[in-house]
């Protein structure tokens, strides 16, 4: 019997995959699949995360399944990283079949959820928000709030952003960075 190996796919695959089919693009796809996940809520076996704090921060899997496949996101959270230029978020995750427990992928997952917490973002957005709503507020401008800018720009039609964090120079960053 002969191993297969799974999908990798790497920081710089996904960058190249959302650049060739676009941001704004690639996050209207994760909003329909999101869409269609909901509707099947009930099929999926979903249970807490699991968390390991530290006095840096906190490390959490994330598992969900259904009869079909198996996933597992690995997710940490220190704020303090980057004051030694590491990330302070940073995450990978698998895929395997619920049948055999092959694994089919594994995966970089920090620009992924990037892009999944945009495309919820614009979800809930389409579900709760008015329909004549014109202005979003980005609390937080760090590395997230690019894509949700341009999550409710391409998808919600919105121009109008108020921009508010902490730390000047991120809202500085986020409006340079959208400029165009």
């Amino acid at each position: 019997m002969t191993a297969v190996s799974p999908l990798y796919l790497s920081v710089t695959d996904v960058a190249q995959m959302l650049a060739e089919i676009g941001v704004g693009k690639s996050i209207a796809g994760v909003v329909e699949n999101i869409r269609e996940d909901f509707l099947r809520w009930e099929d999926f076996h979903k249970i807490p995360r699991v968390p390991a704090h530290s006095q840096r921060g906190v490390i959490e899997l994330m598992p969900v399944s259904d009869s079909q496949l198996y996933s597992c996101k690995y997710v940490n959270g220190h704020p303090g990283n980057n004051n030694d230029g590491i990330p302070t978020v940073m995450a990978f995750g698998f895929l395997c079949e619920m049948e055999t427990g092959r694994p089919l992928l594994m995966s970089e997952l920090t620009l992924t959820t990037a892009v999944r917490t945009a495309a919820m973002s614009v979800l809930a957005a389409q579900v709760l928000a008015r329909p004549d709503s014109s202005t979003v507020a980005v609390i937080g401008n760090g590395a997230q709030s690019d894509f949700q800018v341009i999550a409710f720009h391409e998808l919600m039609g919105i121009n109008r952003f108020r921009l508010f964090d902490i730390d000047p120079d991120a809202t500085s960053r986020l409006m340079r960075n959208m400029a165009g």
